[in-house]
This record gives C-alpha cells, structure tokens and sequence, in this order.
C-alpha cells in the first residue's frame, strides 16, 4: 500500500501538467490568433482606405454628383475623420460584432455575411470531410498493401492534383447534370428544406474540390504511415503481441495523422478561395458572389467584412488543428 500511493501521486501530479500545459498552449494560440486579426483588419482596412474619403465618395456618388454631394456623402460615411479614429470606431464596433452597414443597399454587413456564410462554409466543410475519409482510406491501403495498390493510388494522386478544380466542375456539370441529368446543374437547396435537395445540390461542388485534395492528403498519409510502421517502437508493440489493428489504428495513425491535419488545414484555406469559383460555376448563394459584388461597386464595408469573416474563418480552423495537434503530439505543446 505505501508504494502504491507513491505512484498515485506522481501519476496525478503528471496529469496536472499535462492539463496546464494544454491550457498554456491553447492560451498562447488563442493570443496569437487575436493578434493576427487585429493585424490584418488594419492592413485590410488601410489598404481599402488608400485613396482618401473624397474619392471614396466620388467613386460611390458617380462623376456627375457635385463637390457639395461628394463632401457632404464623405461627412456622412465619416471618411472626414482622421484615419485611426475611423479604424478604432470599426475595431469597436466589429469586437460587439457590427461590421458596418453596405453603403450601397444600406444592409447590415454582419446581416449579409451570416445568410451567405453558411452556404461557403458546408462546401468547404463538406469537401473536407470527405477528404479526410477517402485520403485516409487511400493513404493506409497504399501504405499497408504497397505493390499495386501503392502504385494506383499514386497515379490517383497524380492525376488528381492536375485536374483544376474549375475545370472538373465543368466536366461534372456537363456529363452528370446536363446530359444524364443527375444532379442539378446549378441553385442550392438548404437542409432544413430537403436533406435529399440539399445533398444532390453539393454533391457535384463537392467532387469539384475534393478530386485534388483527397490526391494531397493522401500521398501525405502515405509517407508519414511508411516511416512511422518501419519504427522502432511498431516493432516492439508487435514483438509484444499487440495485435496488428490495434498497432495500425491506436498507435501508427495517431502518430501520422498531424501532417495530414496540417494540409487538411492548408487545404481548408485554400477551399474558401476555390468555392469562390465554384460558387459561380453552380450559381450557389455564398459569400464568393458577395466579395465579388462588393470588389466591382467598391462596397468598401463589405469588402472588409468579407476579409476579416474569412480571416476569422481560416484562424478558428487552425486554432482547432493545432489543438488537436497538440493533443496527439506532446511534443508540438513546447513549441
């Protein structure tokens, strides 16, 4: 009994700073992540101001409004005002969650974002999950099987990471949509109105951006599962008569999961910029439509809003993987 205690101490004293240093970890990610966002609102917001508040309201008011027009909009919008104070009004308000309102249709920005939002973001999210099943699928086989296996799943990624995104869209859309009549070519069907609308609605936007992600994350896998089933340690757990499902999936994919979170995350990032073009392709209603219609008419407001949303977007998905990175590899919590 007195040496079991012993052991229970240590083993709770070795929980306890495991615990800290997660929340070490996650406080330090979560201060950077503020830091960056503050960061590039105001390069955003200094570069969206670079051409003065007058020509601002020139440009919103057309060339035939007078000079007391153009002066009196530019009082009105506040971009008379020394430029940090109108930054420090922005940063206050979007802290509270108020972007702004369009200076076009008068809308709330926030209100504009969170109706478009949710469309680019089940795209995006959607492609991902089905990239983590499949890669993950792929990358074991070709790593456990090797032979052909490992070679057609190769030449799978090969082949995937070619085909632009756009261009297999274009394909999906004429052969599954338009000739054999599938799928629906174009429009959005959300999920509280059809889950069986709303899955054939993304199905092909979905494939469109999956093909070459699945391609990446895959290869990625692969390599990393082949280095870590040829470790020292996978020998002795096999020496020890662990048996080999468990050693694949407990111990061998956990340790090669954080690269393929890694891309997944770049490859997330990279998905809010491709829906953009996808979006257009399908004629879905996401924000890719708004940032352009912004971009051509100069909404300034909901430009902004745009960015720092996406931002936002991309920041929390990283904060996540690198928490999850964390969790499955100690050693990234030192870092």
């Amino acid at each position: 009994m007195s040496l079991g205690r012993p052991r229970v101490a240590v083993s709770l004293s070795a929980g306890r700073v495991q615990r800290n240093t997660m929340i070490l970890y996650f406080a330090k990610r979560v201060g950077s992540s503020i830091v960056l966002l503050v960061v590039v609102s105001l390069l955003t917001f200094t570069l969206l101001n670079l051409t003065g508040g007058v020509a601002v309201a020139r440009g919103i008011l057309g060339p035939l409004a007078t000079d007391e027009q153009v002066q009196q909009r530019a009082s009105e919008l506040g971009l008379l005002n020394p430029f940090f104070v109108r930054f420090g009004e922005w940063l206050l308000n979007a802290a509270q969650g108020d972007l702004g309102r369009s200076w076009f249709t008068g809308e709330q920005v926030t209100s504009v974002l969170t109706a478009r939002l949710p469309v680019t973001l089940t795209i995006a999210v959607t492609t991902v999950l089905v990239t983590a099943v499949l890669s993950t699928v792929l990358g074991v086989a070709a790593a456990v099987y090797r032979g052909w296996v490992d070679r057609a799943v190769q030449i799978i990624a090969v082949v995937g990471f070619a085909l632009p995104g756009f261009w297999v869209a274009l394909v999906l859309v004429s052969s599954l949509a338009v000739t054999a009549g599938l799928f629906p070519a174009t429009g959005y069907v959300p999920f509280s109105t059809s889950p069986g609308g709303w899955l054939a609605t993304i199905t092909l936007p979905v494939a469109s951006l999956a093909i070459g992600s699945i391609a990446a994350t895959a290869q990625i896998l692969r390599g990393s599962l082949i280095d870590i089933l040829g470790s020292d340690f996978v020998r002795t757990l096999r020496a020890a008569g662990v048996p080999e499902r468990r050693v694949l999936f407990v111990h061998a994919l956990r340790n090669a999961a954080p690269p393929s979170l890694t891309v997944l995350s770049l490859q997330f990032i990279g998905l809010l910029g491709g829906t953009v073009i996808i979006e257009k392709v399908f004629a879905l209603p996401g924000i890719g439509s708004v940032a352009e219609t912004a971009t051509a008419t100069g909404d300034l407001p909901l430009v902004l809003g745009v960015v720092v949303l996406s931002v936002a977007v991309v920041i929390i998905v990283n904060l996540v993987i690198d928490l999850v990175n964390g969790f499955l590899n100690p050693k990234v919590r030192i870092s």
